[in-house]
């Protein structure tokens, strides 16, 4: 596998939505495999400032809806996760590694991304 880092647009267009963001920087810090519903809680707790027990089922579930058939897929496409369907886990892969250094730059410079994302347990 190439170590050539990944085309800045490339980065640009998985980071162009929110959650994915989100996604991706939760994954970056805490560089192991998560879960669906560990990025649920992230998502929500940081895009809504809302904890999981006061979220009504119907934000949860557009939630996860987003994740598994938009953002989960278009990080899958573009090499930097790989998702297991039967385990509801997301991994990120070697490519995603490569992201570094523009992604720390795009979530840098990204104001609704107030200081570090961090996995919600």
């Amino acid at each position: 596998m190439s170590e050539n880092p990944i085309a800045f647009e490339t980065v640009l267009d998985l980071c162009r939505s929110r959650r994915r963001r989100v996604v991706l920087a939760v994954l970056d810090a805490e560089r192991r495999p998560l879960t669906v519903n560990d990025l649920r809680r992230t998502v929500l707790t940081s895009l809504h400032r809302t904890a999981v027990t006061d979220a009504s089922d119907d934000v949860l579930t557009e939630i996860r809806l987003s994740l598994r058939h938009t953002h989960i897929p278009k990080l899958e496409s573009a090499g930097v996760i790989e998702y297991d369907p039967e385990r509801t886990l997301v991994r990120p892969t070697d490519r995603f590694d490569r992201l570094q250094p523009q992604l720390s730059a795009v979530l840098d410079a990204d104001p609704e991304l107030e200081g570090r994302i961090e996995l919600r347990t």
